[in-house]
């Protein structure tokens, strides 16, 4: 399947499945990510694998991640690629009306319709470590220097500490006191 510009097919028709395991695929590329439009990351080419096992009106979704996303690096700001791959479960059932509790999806059986595209966004978006940081060497030059300058600057000048809080010179008296 070539990248995909819509949700429509993420969209599964859970009516139309025979019953026992029916495996899709799909691509996800920049655009959907984009059409997403969630805060973790707008661009990534991931590959999910969903295996859908029937049993009647019951429906166990396993569904396997695998690619990459871009992230902004935690120290320079760049773009940088992320490595993700997630494994997750779903259950969805047919009945009366759309809802949704933890992990049990009821879809409305008058439509058979259950859209995965934002419960895979957010499959990936909790793969994605806390701390994302590049490689040894890969950062922004420019940003580390900068970096480098300020938080020098913060942890050097002795003289400024002193200006900025007067209450270390008092304590200097009470250690002199306490000495003698």
């Amino acid at each position: 399947m070539s990248e995909m510009s819509s949700f429509e097919p993420l969209k599964i028709d859970l009516i139309s499945l025979k019953q026992g395991e029916t495996v899709l695929s799909f691509d996800l590329g920049d655009d959907y990510f984009a059409a997403v439009d969630g805060s973790e990351t707008k661009r990534g080419t991931v590959k999910a694998t969903v295996a859908i096992r029937r049993t009647g009106d019951i429906f166990e979704l396993d569904i396997h991640t695998d690619g990459k996303v871009i992230v902004p690096c935690d120290i320079c700001l760049d773009d940088m690629e992320q490595p993700i791959v997630t494994d997750n479960r779903l259950t969805a059932r047919l009945g009366d009306e759309d809802t949704e509790e933890d992990d049990l999806i009821t879809v409305d059986k008058s439509e058979g319709l259950l859209d995965l595209s934002w419960h895979i966004y957010e499959f990936i978006a909790l793969g994605i470590p806390i701390k994302h940081v590049h490689e040894e060497g890969q950062c922004d030059p420019a940003m580390l220097k900068a970096l480098e300058e300020h938080t020098a600057g913060a942890h050097h000048g002795e003289g400024e500490s002193k200006a900025v809080d007067s209450r270390w010179s008092e304590l200097e008296k009470l250690k002199t006191i306490i000495k003698d």
